[in-house]
């Protein structure tokens, strides 16, 4: 098979870290050709969608990670899969980049679909699911978001675009800054926010379940660096191994359906204190981790289900 990933550039990859790179190294050890573009890449021509990509050769644990064997212009419906990992914010060049891959045409697979990317935001997807989700409210009105503090004393403000834990905040109700804030963070009441009850939790963890064709691969738990309350690792955060909750298994079979007809087969769901906080739908990571704290080779499952995929 031939499966490209659209990717940040591959010098700001992490390769002891990053679950794109897992995923290419699994299906390179497959004997697959793995491919790597930058979406600026794309682009349409002559009824389908094009791209310059880049051939590598894997080498895990090893510096440099990667080699690039050879470079080519060509339509990537000549691709079995394209994996669209791009890292967010959901631009409007991420929504020009999604709409490229939509119309590859073909019999190759786009992964997650494009249909699905456009229409599950990461913040307000979960909100379908109201069983699972904290008390929530989205957002630009200050005085909306001042009483929803002032009613429960603290809350957590988060944009609507942000990756990692960027721009996220406990708000408290006696924070003589709290007006400053809410006004930066909605861009002076232009820009909708979504503010959450703030759960104690937190402070043990935030934790992270991915799932594959809508069934749980496994699961880690962030804990938040000193000083800071995000268990995002991009933020400082830590992880430690964590078994799933009954609840969260049937938080995950709830999700399931309305996952698999949106075509989103690679999901990353944030839980705190067993509420769904975000559906991480872009780049979800945490592969590496949970492999390696659980003892499995998750990068595998996921190829043989992507070459069971590719055969139906």
């Amino acid at each position: 098979m031939r499966i490209a990933f659209v990717v940040d550039p591959l010098d700001r990859l992490q390769p002891h870290h990053d679950t794109s790179v897992a995923l290419m190294e699994s299906l390179q050890a497959r004997g697959h050709e793995v491919y790597a573009l930058e979406q600026s890449a794309l682009y349409f021509a002559s009824g389908s969608t094009w791209a310059t990509v880049s051939r590598l050769q894997l080498n895990p644990h090893k510096q440099p990670w990667y080699v690039i064997a050879a470079t080519e212009r060509l339509s990537l419906s000549q691709m079995d899969a394209v994996w669209m990992r791009k890292d967010p914010p959901v631009d409007a060049a991420y929504v020009t980049a999604t709409q490229l891959l939509d119309a590859i045409g073909g019999s190759t697979l786009v992964l997650n679909d494009p249909a699905g990317l456009l229409a599950a935001n990461e913040k307000l997807f979960a909100l379908q699911f109201d069983r699972w989700t904290p008390e929530t409210v989205v957002t630009q009105d200050k005085q909306t978001i001042l009483d929803f503090v002032g009613d429960r004393d603290r809350a957590v403000l988060k944009p609507l675009d942000g990756k990692g834990g960027e721009g996220i905040f406990v708000l408290h109700a006696g924070d003589r800054n709290l007006k400053s804030l809410i006004e930066v963070s909605t861009q002076f009441g232009q820009k909708p926010v979504m503010v959450q009850e703030y759960l104690p939790a937190a402070a043990r963890g935030d934790k992270r379940i991915l799932l594959l064709d809508g069934k749980p691969l496994g699961a880690v738990n962030r804990i938040p660096g000193q000083g800071d309350f995000r268990g995002n690792v991009a933020a400082g955060g830590s992880v430690e191994a964590v078994e799933m909750t009954d609840r969260e298994r049937q938080m995950c079979e709830d999700l399931a359906p309305v996952l698999r007809q949106s075509k989103l087969y690679f999901v990353g769901i944030d839980v705190i204190g067993e509420c769904l906080t975000e559906v991480n739908v872009t780049s979800p990571t945490m592969l590496k981790e949970i492999a390696e704290l659980n003892h499995q080779d998750l990068g595998a499952e996921v190829a043989d289900w992507l070459e069971r995929k590719l055969q139906e």
